[in-house]
């Protein structure tokens, strides 16, 4: 895949920090974010806010340790992902665009699909798709998205990319990451603090040795 020049990828995220700190990010109506099993975000648990892309192999490689520490956690453990449209992955806005649609036509639908598009995010990558126009990218990532939202959303989920509104909450998505110093997905908070090693995935122990003790500190 083709990736932005490190230099002119920090002269980015410093004409954005400069943007953010000099103008008002618009507020959305609710926090962004999808929440993962709709358990309370607050109290007991600790919050995992992941920032993620659906076509970053980073992102993908990072899935199915936090997820294992999901199910072995439960309720004592929250996730909320934030997609994140990297700027060197050409497709990043469309996939997180079809989450952000999927989300509005069947909320349930939301992670099936972001699994959906790790299995099979090597199609979307920038040389597989170079010669493919905007609209047939669409028309297949829509085919893909039918398979998790279903099939009787077809026609929603077309208009969904004439909807502005979706277009609106991807950018939110991204500015949203780039405020809280976001440079490259993935990027993990555990209860608003960030990890150390941003674009790395943690392993099943690291997510253990990470949550266990604050877990230990809420019980006392």
């Amino acid at each position: 895949m083709m990736k932005m020049n490190p230099l002119l990828f920090c002269l980015l995220m410093l004409f954005l920090c400069f943007f953010i700190c000099k103008s008002q990010l618009p507020i959305p109506a609710k926090i962004d974010g999808f929440v993962y099993r709709k358990p309370s975000v607050w109290g007991e648990s600790v919050l995992v806010e992941a920032f993620l892309d659906p076509v970053c192999p980073g992102s993908r490689d990072s899935w199915p340790a936090l997820k294992q520490a999901l199910d072995y956690y439960s309720g004592r453990l929250s996730l909320v992902v934030h997609p994140f449209p990297t700027s060197y992955h050409s497709n990043a806005f469309i996939g997180c665009r079809s989450l952000h649609i999927a989300n509005k036509l069947n909320s349930s639908s939301v992670y099936p699909l972001l699994e959906l598009f790790f299995k099979t995010q090597e199609q979307y990558y920038d040389a597989p798709t170079y010669e493919m126009s905007r609209a047939s990218i669409v028309a297949d990532m829509t085919k893909l998205a039918l398979t998790a939202v279903g099939e009787n959303f077809r026609t929603a989920f077309q208009l969904g990319f004439n909807d502005s509104s979706t277009v609106e909450a991807t950018k939110i998505s991204f500015k949203y990451g780039c405020s809280r110093g976001v440079g490259g997905p993935p990027v993990f908070f555990v209860n608003g603090m960030p990890l150390s090693n941003p674009g790395s995935p943690l392993d099943y122990n690291q997510w253990r040795s990470t949550i266990d003790p604050l877990l230990a500190k809420n019980k006392s």
